[in-house]
């Protein structure tokens, strides 16, 4: 199932910050632009994102506080697991199979295209498989 590569509008800039809960942990959307969207992240220890990819939303990370586990497929199509600490980001490309997870509760900041519903969930920890529910 594909997601949707549509970019998601803009909100009114009153509606922002806006918090979504998430089985994981939860993410504040505090930027939505035409072109780009800024995110904090934040994962429970323990908890992990569904390992997925997206067709067109590409995205940079940033880790903030805490400990993620970065698993994200490489230029050669292998898939990798790498520890990130404060201080460190990684980019995820379109197509680029990938999941975080949190070693210790950890915030990221996310800077991506605005295809905010644009997920291929491949697994997923809370049954989510397939769809794009938050």
């Amino acid at each position: 199932m594909s997601g949707n590569t549509a970019p998601v509008p803009p909100p009114p800039a009153s509606s922002l910050p806006r918090r979504v809960e998430k089985p994981w942990g939860h993410e504040i959307i505090w930027a939505h632009a035409e072109h780009y969207v800024g995110k904090l992240i934040v994962i429970e220890t323990g908890k992990r994102l569904s390992f997925q990819y997206h067709e067109a939303k590409d995205e940079w990370i940033y880790v903030v506080s805490g400990r993620l586990l970065l698993t994200l497929e490489n230029d050669a199509g292998v898939v990798e697991e790498r520890e990130l600490d404060p201080g460190e980001g990684a980019h995820v490309a379109v197509l680029r199979k990938h999941r975080y997870a949190a070693i210790e509760t950890c915030t990221l900041v996310e800077v991506s295209t605005p295809e905010l519903d644009d997920v291929v969930r491949l697994s997923d920890d809370f049954g989510r498989e397939g769809t794009n529910a938050p």
